[in-house]
């Protein structure tokens, strides 16, 4: 295919490879989760099922990612460890984290009502993730006890926090007050003397978090005709709970992790959460720029076979990822233009942004997963007929670019891309349809032109190009724009009130005039 002239702008894209030496964990966590948990009563200071869906939700991300070994989760957070030696997404960390942080937010949704059956997900949760990258396998020790140490203390000083506020009748401000500056030992008397609770006989999985990872297990394959069965080992995802993960005796009596990780040589009698947090892969997106955060769906040749969309547009399917961008827009008013083709969408925030005080990790993360809730949760709305078979995933990246020109001639890339793409594939499925294997039709297609492809679908299809649906040659804009609405005040008078709304348009957005008429966008 021809490229455009607008190919340059990828040269701003930056590569942000983790050095091959080092352990990577992806560390992601609920964003406004108390919001959240409120919203959705859940139970206070630990609401059961919605830690067993948490655990679920990690469950799957390492069925499905093999380069995936180990994880620790409580609360609202979970922490991926990826083996020594992986090459994964080719250690790209935007590709990594992006990829992971929607699967995770995709099955979250998928297996809400499997905790939660007589409970409404009134909106779709989103979550931040970040890099650690661990120099040495003592620094990753150090990260999991800091992360365990960290889950008990939340746990002790929230257990008490609600007892008073519960069964104490103390107010919230009170009972903060009497946990300011209280030690360790002060929280369990209190505990015990209070209320009649030993902390230690709390459930292991509120005190001690949850950790997953790999482990041979034997597996029935198949039976004999005598009824015996066959047995195969293979590798399983299995839950585990230890009071101290990072300890040597719990790591190292695991074949699976000296393997993949290697081996705790010491005991961790200390953490410095300073020292862990400088290892933490993060970058600032340099300021007075036009933030760019493109997403593009993972596989989705497979999934789009797999849920049988149609060739070469599936007008659901293209609505579906349209209402997702409409609701990140509604969600994040940083985010001032959004244009989308096939199983992309690209999301511009204004140039003052200081959306997660511009750290790309966390803008790219949580607009990542917001999206992917919502498709899971509209996937119904637009398919009401189609089961979906497996939970979606989307990666990301952000880019910066300096100038309102430069950033035009991306949006103008992306549309050219979207017609290239468009009119190849109308001619391929044309010709598939007509009888072609897949082969055929590529070598038919190659090196033709425009012009060739366009008397192709009108002499041998009677397809007009040019009157196909604009969604598919010109994908979709998304965008707000200010309307007037009358309103009737109670002397009758009326008055004009003016309202922003998020709209979808189909529109030429490399010609100059799209801009002069929708001039407060780039403003």
């Amino acid at each position: 295919m021809a490229n455009s002239r607008y190919e340059y702008v990828k040269s701003f894209e930056i590569e942000d490879e983790v050095m091959p030496s080092n352990l990577i964990v992806i560390h992601i966590d609920g964003r406004d989760f108390r919001r959240f948990s409120e919203v959705h009563e859940f139970e206070k200071p630990n609401d059961e099922k919605a830690l067993h869906l948490m655990n679920q939700c990690a469950m799957a991300v390492l069925e499905e990612y093999p380069d995936i070994v180990f994880s620790y989760g409580y609360s609202d957070e979970y922490s991926f460890v990826l083996k020594k030696t992986s090459k994964f997404y080719q250690r790209r960390s935007s590709k990594i984290l992006s990829v992971i942080v929607s699967f995770f937010a995709s099955v979250y949704v998928t297996k809400w009502k499997e905790f939660f059956p007589f409970k409404e997900l009134r909106y779709p949760p989103s979550f931040r993730s970040r890099i650690v990258s661990c120099a040495s396998l003592e620094v990753l020790q150090q990260y999991l006890a800091w992360r365990q140490r960290d889950c008990h203390i939340q746990n002790q000083y929230n257990t008490c926090f609600w007892e008073l506020v519960t069964k104490g009748e103390k107010t919230e401000m009170e009972a903060q007050n009497i946990l300011k500056d209280a030690k360790e030992q002060d929280r369990n008397e209190l505990l015990h003397q209070q209320f009649g609770i030993n902390y230690n006989d709390t459930l292991a999985l509120f005190r001690q978090g949850t950790c997953i990872f790999k482990t041979e297990v034997e597996d029935v394959v198949k039976y004999h005709e005598d009824g015996t069965p066959v047995k195969r080992l293979r590798r399983k995802a299995i839950i585990f709970r230890s009071e101290n993960i990072a300890g040597r005796r719990f790591w190292n009596e695991h074949a699976s992790l000296l393997k993949e990780l290697g081996i705790f040589s010491t005991d961790c009698f200390k953490v410095n959460p300073d020292y862990i947090r400088s290892f933490l892969f993060e970058s600032k997106l340099m300021p007075s720029t036009w933030i760019v955060i493109r997403i593009d769906g993972c596989h989705f040749h497979r999934f789009s076979d797999v849920h049988d969309f149609n060739k070469p547009n599936d007008k659901q399917a293209l609505d579906l990822m349209n209402l997702c961008a409409v609701a990140v827009l509604e969600e994040f008013q940083d985010i001032i233009f959004s244009y989308g083709v096939s199983d992309e969408y690209s999301f511009v925030l204004k140039k003052a942004s200081q959306l997660c005080q511009r750290r790309a990790s966390e803008i790219v993360s949580v607009i990542l997963s917001f999206f992917s809730s919502m498709y899971v949760m509209k996937w119904k709305d637009v398919f009401p007929k189609k089961e979906l078979k497996y939970p979606p995933s989307f990666d990301g990246r952000a880019v910066c670019y300096p100038s309102t020109e430069i950033l035009r001639d991306y949006l103008a890339w992306r549309q050219v891309d979207c017609h290239i793409n468009n009119q190849y594939n109308t001619c391929f499925w044309s010709l598939v349809k007509s009888g072609k294997s897949k082969s055929e039709a590529q070598s038919y297609l190659k090196g033709t032109q425009a012009r060739e492809k366009n008397e192709l679908l009108l002499k041998e299809f009677g397809i007009d190009y040019n009157s196909l649906p604009l969604m598919f040659r010109q994908g979709s804009s998304v965008f707000r724009v200010k309307t007037e609405e009358a309103s009737i005040l109670e002397n009758g008078a009326s008055v004009d009130k003016s309202q922003t709304k998020v709209v979808t348009e189909y529109c030429n957005i490399i010609e100059q005039s799209f801009w002069e008429a929708h001039g407060s966008i780039l403003d």
